[in-house]
């Protein structure tokens, strides 16, 4: 039985991790390369990383931030934010990621899935995509891009499923209405990407507590979460460890990987 991965997410601003409610109203926590060293030392199985206001800002993603959170670990790393063609892949993978999220540029221009797929291999590309309830599509899901900032009126279940089969090795859906409500992950939405697509598909958006995971994880096909609200939101008067989310969730017949005991490998 493969272990449910449980994901850590940085919005990062200038090379600061923020936290938001539903894309607004971001409050700094830490430096990126600080906080990641922190989630590699509690044992969190992968990151990813968003330069969240890259394609806004119609910029690169920060490279900078980027090969500094590389060096503090020896975990799955996904970059997205400002990824516009391969030579934007090539460079993030330069600076140590090992994955390439591509969300607002694959809606404006989809053979960048096909493009990242072909050269540097599907499992190297995640499709992120931002999903808002509207009811103004036949899923009721619709895709938003530019940050949550811009409608687009395409159904979020016929996206993640081009995606797919355009070559994304992953999926990772956001649900705008959940994002740091810390409210539940949207079930519902994950049982129709789920039902959708057969590749890996992580859920974002809406974990505040541990019964969140275990309702995702027994209630959906989603492979993996993220929890970066119940792990260092200063919004939660407790955070959450690594190892206690895991501990739960073992307890709870569900696969996850356990703590290991020992030093931790390093780059």
């Amino acid at each position: 039985m493969l272990t449910k991965r449980l994901i850590a997410c940085f919005d990062i601003i200038g090379g600061m991790v923020t936290k938001a409610v539903q894309f607004q109203d971001n409050i700094n926590v830490a430096p990126a390369e600080e906080l990641a060293e922190t989630m590699y030392n509690e044992q969190i199985d992968e990151l990813i990383f968003y330069d969240i206001t890259a394609s806004a800002e119609k910029r690169g993603i920060d490279i900078e931030t980027v090969k500094k959170v590389a060096r503090r670990l020896f975990i799955p790393f996904t970059v997205g934010g400002g990824i516009k063609n391969l030579h934007d892949m090539y460079e993030a993978l330069k600076a140590g990621a090992e994955k390439i999220s591509v969300d607002s540029m694959a809606v404006r221009n989809p053979q960048i899935i096909t493009e990242g797929s072909k050269a540097f291999g599907a499992q190297c590309i995640v499709l992120s995509t931002q999903v808002k309830r509207t009811g103004l599509t036949p899923s009721g899901y619709e895709v938003y891009i530019d940050g949550a900032r811009l409608a687009t009126g395409m159904d979020a279940i016929e996206w993640v499923k081009r995606g797919q089969e355009l070559g994304a090795g992953e999926i990772c859906v956001n649900s705008i209405d959940r994002d740091g409500t810390l409210s539940g992950y949207d079930i519902e939405l994950m049982k129709l990407a789920g039902a959708a697509v057969s590749v890996p598909l992580i859920a974002s958006g809406g974990a505040g507590i541990p019964e969140h995971l275990k309702d995702l994880f027994t209630g959906t096909d989603a492979q993996a979460a993220i929890i970066s609200s119940m792990l260092y939101s200063p919004r939660l008067e407790r955070n959450f460890s690594v190892r206690e989310l895991k501990d739960y969730l073992l307890q709870n017949g569900i696969a996850a990987r356990p703590i290991l005991t020992g030093e931790l490998p390093c780059k």
